[in-house]
């Protein structure tokens, strides 16, 4: 390749990355936003009728229906992603986040509407999980398949990068109006981070529309081998990998909610938190993924034995996870702090090079679905019930000792799955070594798909 085209493609590249980091943080402050308003304010708003703990707890199976409806997501604009392109389900899904998130700011209460708010608030919080469902897997790929060879690790983690800064600005925009007296903040203020994504949408739109197609997905489009039912195609062929990659998904996705939303909901009312404190340790811990994280990514890349790359990571969770529990129950501000930002570290290192991992087991035709499917089933069963099952169990038994419990299985089950999927075939022909190069070329010597 020539010098001038290398450095095209590098810029290339480098837009397709900022892009999806870009974007995805929209979405994911979108998203996140809600669990945090789920933790703090929407039993009184939406449930007033349910007291305590019981009220915290539907207001939690709320923030769950998003996750319910991410599968149905990623369902839809996998079939679309693999069939017309990355970039059109990109533009959709991101519209779909934010007017469905200014709709709830601007939703009026239980006061006002009686039973049909909190009925409206649901069905608009499924059009945010479908939005979403479809936006993870667009992300990555449009990141990593733009990605030169070797550096697919690197580029899906732009994506994943907008998990932590979105949930950063979430935290940052509630800690702010936390300031207010309660009423204020109950009344009306808790709303403005909900409209402020309008205002964000039109950033993101921006870019996204000057990013162009994957070469991955315009090699397929332009030799007519795009999947006629990628969902079908997925399924029959990969069973296995499906399972294993929801499984492999696990932590890099729950351990958000148990310390920004089940965490700071105990926190905050079983514990002696106030609001603006315990918004101030998650904020601390969220800065700490955003440095921490890119070299979860950088690690992968260079170690090239993914399966040890993942085992460094991940096994300090399984002490680092208890002791964070252990260490906010001792209603210390500086503990708290210090286990929560701790407990961060091995999980986010984990997340950023999960996309790129999970991305090459699948080959270009089914990708966006296949991966799409692991990542928003996962969010559903494990993932969005984290909140509704901690929740639960501190309930049934009074002791957070059945929820640290929880948090080790969920490592032990990632580290696990993860394990066995590193041993399956490597599709990524742009990833370290010979075995993603040949499992690329068997992939362009297939039987072409009609595009129907």
């Amino acid at each position: 390749m020539s010098a001038p085209l290398a450095q095209e493609h590098r810029k290339t590249a480098n837009r397709a990355g900022i892009g999806a980091f870009i974007g995805s943080t929209i979405e994911w402050f979108d998203f996140y936003i809600y669990g945090t308003a789920s933790a703090l304010v929407f039993d009184e708003v939406f449930f007033p009728e349910l007291e305590g703990a019981v009220g915290t707890l539907v207001a939690f199976a709320t923030f769950w229906v998003g996750f319910l409806a991410r599968p149905l997501g990623g369902i839809v604009f996998g079939h679309f992603g693999d069939r017309l392109g990355r970039k059109k389900t990109l533009i959709i899904t991101l519209l779909m986040m934010g007017i469905s998130t200014t709709l709830i700011g601007v939703l009026p209460g239980y006061d006002t509407l009686g039973v049909a708010a909190p009925v409206i608030l649901v069905a608009i919080r499924m059009i945010q999980g479908i939005g979403l469902g479809g936006e993870w897997g667009g992300s990555v790929l449009i990141a990593s398949e733009h990605a030169p060879k070797g550096k697919s690790i690197l580029y899906g983690a732009f994506a994943q990068q907008g998990s932590p800064v979105g949930n950063t600005l979430a935290t940052v925009s509630f800690l702010a109006i936390s300031q207010l007296p309660d009423d204020d903040f109950t009344g009306w203020a808790w709303r403005i981070p909900f409209l402020a994504s309008a205002a964000l949408v039109v950033v993101g739109l921006f870019l996204r529309l000057k990013v162009t197609e994957s070469p991955a997905m315009a090699r397929l489009i332009e030799r007519k081998k795009v999947a006629k039912l990628p969902l079908t195609e997925v399924l029959r062929s990969y069973p296995g990998l499906i399972a294993l990659g929801i499984g492999a998904c696990t932590i890099g996705l729950s351990a958000t909610y148990f310390k920004s939303t089940f965490a700071l909901s105990w926190a905050t009312s079983s514990l002696d938190f106030d609001q603006s404190s315990f918004l101030t340790i998650i904020l601390v811990a969220n800065i700490t993924q955003i440095i921490v994280q890119p070299f979860g990514a950088v690690l992968a890349t260079r170690m090239r034995n993914w399966s040890k790359a993942v085992s460094v990571m991940l096994l300090p969770e399984l002490l680092l996870m208890p002791l964070m529990f252990v260490l906010i129950s001792t209603e210390n501000y500086g503990l708290a702090m210090l286990g929560v930002s701790v407990a961060t570290i091995p999980h986010c290192l984990y997340y950023a090079a999960l996309a790129g991992i999970l991305a090459s087991r699948f080959p270009a035709h089914v990708r966006y679905t296949g991966i799409s499917l692991c990542y928003q089933l996962c969010g559903t069963l494990l993932g969005g019930t984290t909140p509704v099952i901690g929740q639960f169990l501190l309930n049934r038994t009074g002791s957070i000792t059945a929820v640290i419990c929880y948090a080790v299985f969920q490592v032990a089950l990632t580290l696990g799955c993860m394990l066995l999927l590193l041993k399956r075939p490597n599709h990524d022909r742009r990833a370290p070594g010979e075995a993603g190069e040949a499992a690329e070329a068997a992939d362009g010597e297939a039987e072409p798909v009609r595009a129907g």
